[in-house]
Parts: structure tokens; sequence; C-alpha cells
């Protein structure tokens, strides 16, 4: 397994719409086995491909929080929503590709969600609290969306501004 650079937001890539996975190969699955592992290093709870720069429909997560559970990672491919929870849930979202950034999102408290496993059957679960949150982040990633869109203009800007100068402290080492 290997470790995989995180894109930073703003980043051209972070807005697009993923492509979906026509056959699920073995590279795919080192490309599932890679994002684990640099979901859980970075440290998250979710992973999608576009926020490692592979424009494709994956992503994976382990929102589980219990110290002392054992990690529970899933890796969806080609995930959709196919319903939500009139009731609302609020969390306060953090993003790998926005680092140090936080600000509260309301989504569906619930959804259900179909996709294809690493050995290419269809799975379909239904998520809640902080699961649910967590599918709907990385789903939105696979849409060009980021979790700073939910927010008022001069809150989303002043993070991208962040961003920015993150970006060009890094670069200058």
């Amino acid at each position: 397994m290997t470790l995989r650079p995180i894109l930073i937001h703003p980043d051209p890539r972070l807005k697009k719409v993923a492509d979906p996975i026509a056959e699920v190969s073995s590279e795919i699955r080192k490309q599932a086995d890679d994002m684990i592992e640099t979901m859980y290093d970075a440290p998250g709870i979710g992973l999608a491909a576009p926020q490692i720069g592979v424009m494709n429909r994956l992503l994976v997560m382990d929102a589980q929080r219990d110290p002392e559970a054992k990690p529970n990672p899933m890796v969806l491919i080609n995930p959709e929503v196919i319903w939500e929870s009139e009731e609302k849930n609020v969390y306060e979202e953090g993003c790998l590709s926005i680092p140090d950034q936080f600000a509260e999102v309301e989504r569906p408290k619930m959804v259900r969600v179909r996709w294809l496993d690493v050995d290419g059957k269809t799975v379909e679960e239904e998520f809640d609290e902080l699961w649910a949150t967590c599918v709907q982040h990385e789903i939105d990633h696979l849409n060009g969306v980021l979790f700073i869109d939910y927010l008022k203009p001069l809150k989303r800007q002043m993070i991208t501004r962040k961003m920015q100068k993150l970006k060009r402290e890094r670069a200058r080492g």
C-alpha cells in the first residue's frame, strides 16, 4: 500500500465531477487500499478519489469513533444516494482537502446508498448520524462539491484565502 498525496483546495480537480468506474479491477482494488491507508494516516474518516487526483467514483470511509472498536473501513464504488430522510442533522464538518477548517453543515439525518463493493457486487445500506454525514460528504466530492459550498459566500471566501496561503507556504517549504 502507498500513501497518496491529498489535494488542497483550491485545486480545479476538486470541483470536477468524477467518472463512473466501468469495471472493478485489481487497479481499482489497489487504489482503494492506498486510499484507506492514506485516510487513516491523515487522519480522517473519509476520502474520495478526486482528493488524491484520481477522477473516478470511488470513496473510502470509516466513521467508527469508538477507540475500543476495531476499524471498519468501507469501500464504495459508484455510490449513489437512493433515499434520504426528511429529518436533518447538523455536524461540524472538516475535510482533508481543507485542513484545520471546520463548519456546521446541515444534511439529511439518514440516507440509503447503493454502490459496488471491491468484488463488483451491488450493495445497499442505510446510514445514519455521523456515517450518513460522512457518506454524503464523500459523495459530494465525487460530484465536485465541497462542504464549504454549503456556507455563506463570505465564510467560504475566507476559508479559500486561508487555503491559498497554506498552499503558498507549503510550496516555499
